[in-house]
């Protein structure tokens, strides 16, 4: 029997690993945000300091350990066969939901995760236990600390209100102090301010990251608490020294105070929240070994789980080995931070969320209250804080993947702020998550910083608000799949184990493809980007390869579509519609470029401007059409309607091939920018107008003798309808090109197609 809770304990050691491995990659979001948006260093310095916070945190956990034994529920209650239950339930929920949320790229806290499967999981058990025993469930208050889980949620709006308030405040002063252009102004104030930075800084890292250290005994702790006041004095006065000492020698201070911020958020984060991933698991073998001992160890008593147990400093280090090489390696880590730095970007740039009705009351809500506030300031305050807060002065001298998101300043502020909150809700007891403190602080910040502008702000505000759902709704699904997970284990035992872990692979492995499908369209959308470009001609050859890359795209997709439809694959059409939004966004994003070139064009005194005006025109007309046919085949298929007559898939099939060969042929001259054979491409255009029209004709007679139904038919002519339409802006734009190319503009009638 012990050889099967062995195993059982062996198991869960595994899912330490995986959990480790999903846990940071979600987490990273925490510490990495600051450095990584401001670009303080390179990559491998920002790691470095980051895994060196994480070094030293892991040695710190093992006061930590104690939260997932007792912290949620009463162990005495419980036997050892029902903790492994328990736990191996929670250490499978928690894998599925932090791997999904680091698959869609969204920050979510391990701390709410893993402590709302521990309270489900313990209450299932509970439930099931009390059931089994002939007792009242009245007794389920005796097994379950309830009040673990009320505090914890309170924390989360706590957090989340005030982390964001405090973010806004902070930056709103730091950039009132130092402007958009801080060249000057921090030779001023830069090195008090930076004091008090550090200071920050620095009792984070007594408070919240070393308070679990061996060496940290409880005279030390309340010695610190006592004299607060002194040590933040005293460490903002030697660090303001030091920091003008390099202000003096040509340093920008915030990079230090950044990158040593970082060190100190990883630290806590290794320190407080590793318990999240292996806590656990160890939590699971101290309950192997204590019934181990016990006559009968499948009824032993788990009270000595009450009580304080040591961890295994080696195993700790080996936890943070594998944590610091997840932090190097993990794509999906990147594309969590990914999240955090585009919702804090200062510069418009591509947005991965849409709008909602709920974002955009808020942004309302918003402009009319600060219109309300400019009504009632006056005018010398409001031109004095303007002038001050001018973004116009905010610039860049690197391009491209080097561009920083946002500026060093609001790193550093991103830093002081999450420390202090977090410092000071340790210090009272207060239960704050590090991932909403530092999420909703970055959010504030960018939103002081007017990042958020009327261009962009509805999407950012529909971000934020699709984070803080996740956050709301990881308690929930915590707890609901926890507890399924558990009375699956309690009653199919061994069997339900092998079949849950099959689970586990296939969830991991379809994550793993959705990501990668993410990743690949965000390398898509990275290709259209031009960001700022100066060089005419660059503009100019750069736009029009990007119309050849997203005509291809459409092309293939359509034809995908079309025999897809044929045959009644939905999954094939689901997929498909959805590259069509992601088409809108590429094409959204090439005629944001081509009103980039557009400018370009105006400042050298170019006359291609109306041929520019015309790209626009066009591309939002092949993306309507490319759209509308996707959405009406996957409608058609998902709704089981009748699938395509055999005549009429006949016709399709034909015209598809015709439509595929002109859009290579155009292709192919875009992308050469090579001397057009306009008659040619004309003469294909007008076979196709031809087959069209006698396609609409059979299919007409078809209508009148009864043969095709009225949603066939509809599906039938929009699809053949859209694709001539298609081919013929396509025509047109190539048209343009060579106008374009040849130095004069060109006006296109759409002559009804």
């Amino acid at each position: 029997m012990m050889n099967v809770f062995f195993v059982a304990v062996i198991i869960l050691g595994a899912f330490a690993i995986f959990d480790l491995v999903v846990g940071v990659s979600n987490d990273a979001v925490n510490f990495l945000n600051p450095s990584f948006g401001s670009k303080a260093a390179s990559r491998k310095v920002i790691l470095l300091f980051a895994s060196l916070g994480i070094l030293a945190g892991v040695t710190f956990s093992s006061g930590m350990m104690e939260v997932a034994r007792k912290g949620i529920f009463h162990p005495e209650y419980f036997t050892m066969p029902n903790l492994l239950t328990l736990f191996m339930a929670v250490m499978i929920a928690d894998i599925i939901l932090l791997d999904t949320f680091s698959s869609k790229g969204l920050p979510t806290s391990t701390t709410v995760s893993v402590v709302f499967e521990l309270l489900g999981a313990a209450v299932a058990i509970s439930l099931l236990k009390i059931n089994q025993d002939g007792k009242s469930l009245s007794l389920l208050g005796d097994y379950i600390n309830t009040n673990k889980a009320i505090v914890i949620i309170g924390g989360i709006f706590f957090a989340v209100i005030v982390a964001f308030v405090a973010g806004t405040v902070v930056q709103f002063l730091s950039r009132l102090l130092f402007t958009f252009n801080y060249e000057k102004t921090i030779k001023r104030y830069g090195a008090v301010w930076g004091g008090a930075a550090m200071a920050s800084v620095t009792y984070f890292i007594l408070i919240k990251g070393a308070k679990g250290a061996s060496f940290m005994t409880p005279e030390n702790v309340a010695w610190i608490k006592g004299h607060t006041v002194l040590i933040l004095a005293g460490i903002t006065a030697v660090s303001a020294v030091i920091l003008e000492c390099l202000l003096l020698a040509g340093v920008n201070i915030f990079k230090p105070i950044v990158l040593v911020g970082t060190f100190a958020i990883a630290m806590a984060f290794a320190a407080n929240d590793l318990v999240n991933f292996i806590g656990v698991p160890m939590a699971g073998w101290n309950a192997y070994t204590e019934a181990a001992k016990a006559a009968d160890p499948a009824t032993a008593s788990m009270s000595a789980l009450a009580g304080k147990v040591p961890a295994s400093t080696g195993l700790l280090l080996i936890a943070g080995m594998v944590m610091v090489l997840t932090l190097w390696f993990s794509r999906k880590a990147r594309t969590v931070i990914k999240t955090g730095v585009d919702l804090s970007q200062q510069d418009e740039g591509i947005e991965n969320f849409g709008s909602s009705f709920l974002s955009r009351m808020i942004v309302r809500g918003t402009i009319n209250t600060f219109a309300a506030v400019r009504a009632v300031t006056p005018p010398v305050l409001r031109r004095a804080v303007a002038s001050r807060l001018d973004t116009s002065c905010y610039h860049v001298e690197t391009d491209g993947e080097q561009r920083p998101s946002f500026d060093l300043l609001r790193a550093a502020v991103n830093i002081m702020v999450a420390s202090s909150l977090i410092s000071y809700g340790t210090a009272h007891k207060l239960p704050l998550s590090t991932t909403y403190v530092t999420f909703m602080v970055a959010m504030g910040a960018s939103f002081a910083d007017q990042a958020w502008g009327r261009e962009s702000a509805v999407y950012r505000v529909t971000g934020v608000l699709t984070v803080i759902g996740g956050w709301l709704l990881t308690a929930l699904v915590a707890f609901c799949l926890a507890a399924l997970l558990a009375i699956a284990l309690f009653y199919g035992k061994m069997v339900a184990g092998g079949v849950l872990l099959l689970l586990v692979v296939v969830v991991l492995f379809k994550n793993h493809l959705r990501h990668a499908r993410k990743i690949e369209e965000e390398a898509r959308c990275e290709i259209f980007n031009l960001r700022k470009v100066t060089d005419i001609n660059q503009a100019v050859g750069d736009t029009f390869s990007h119309i050849s890359s997203l005509l291809g795209m459409i092309s293939e997709s359509l034809s995908n579509s079309i025999e897809a439809l044929f045959i009644g694959n939905v999954y094939v059409l689901k997929a498909e519609r959805e590259r069509s939004e992601n088409v809108r966004k590429w094409t959204n994003i090439i005629i944001a470029n081509t009103f980039k070139t557009l400018r370009l064009l105006q400042k050298k005194g170019d006359v291609k401007e109306l041929n520019y005006l015309q790209v626009v025109r066009r591309l939002q007309k092949i993306a309507n059409g490319y759209a509308e046919i996707t959405t009406a085949s996957f409608e058609h298929v998902a709704n089981n309607h009748k699938l395509l007559l055999p005549e009429q898939t006949k016709d399709l099939s034909e015209f598809n091939d015709s439509f595929k060969d002109l859009m290579q042929d155009v292709r192919r001259h875009i992308s050469a920018r090579d001397a057009v054979d306009l008659q040619s491409i004309r003469k294909q255009k007008d076979e196709l107008k031809k087959l069209s029209e006698s396609m609409q004709r059979s299919q007409l007679v078809r209508i009148q003798e009864g043969d095709s139904k009225t949603r066939l038919s509809i599906l039938y002519f929009t699809i053949t309808g859209n694709l001539y339409m298609i081919a013929s802006q396509v025509c047109h734009l190539l048209t343009i090109l060579e106008s374009s190319f040849n130095g004069v503009e060109t006006v296109i009638d759409d002559d009804n197609d």
